[in-house]
């Protein structure tokens, strides 16, 4: 089983506080059958204007070790195997990669991030590891 990541808490608490219901601490889903991929949450709201609710699948990074490239390949490989298996299995839910205010004001605002980003159309929370609220939501 996977450690959580330091600041799952935080962003676990930012999601509540923005009315998210955490359905999922981790969301397991198997892809074939000798794979299991663990989400760090799943979560959905209720949206008052229809009868369905949205859902959402959220995998948190700290970007906190020596290279914050190396964290992002990692993050970008995962993300990416995990929007595959979303599609394969539970279509309705989003992914977004949770990423700490620090980290998205100095290493996502730098080219390859950023192509990145928009290349392989990657959801992001921004979030505050120290309030524990998410700042921003960039679809």
């Amino acid at each position: 089983m996977s450690a959580k990541d330091l600041f799952h808490e935080a962003v676990k608490k930012g999601l509540q506080k923005e009315q998210w219901i955490i359905t999922h601490d981790p969301l397991r889903i198997e892809f074939g059958k000798d794979d299991e991929v663990r989400i760090d949450l799943g979560a959905e709201r209720l949206l008052a204007a229809e009868k369905a609710g949205e859902k959402i699948a959220v995998e948190i990074k700290s970007f906190l070790s020596d290279s914050a490239l190396f964290d992002f390949h990692l993050a970008l490989g995962q993300f990416l195997n995990y929007r595959l298996v979303l599609e394969a299995s539970e279509r309705e839910r989003i992914l977004y990669l949770a990423v700490p205010i620090a980290a998205y004001e100095s290493f996502f605002q730098r080219d390859l991030p950023q192509a990145s980003v928009q290349q392989y159309r990657i959801k992001l929370i921004v979030y505050d590891p120290v309030d524990e609220v998410i700042v921003k939501w960039i679809n």
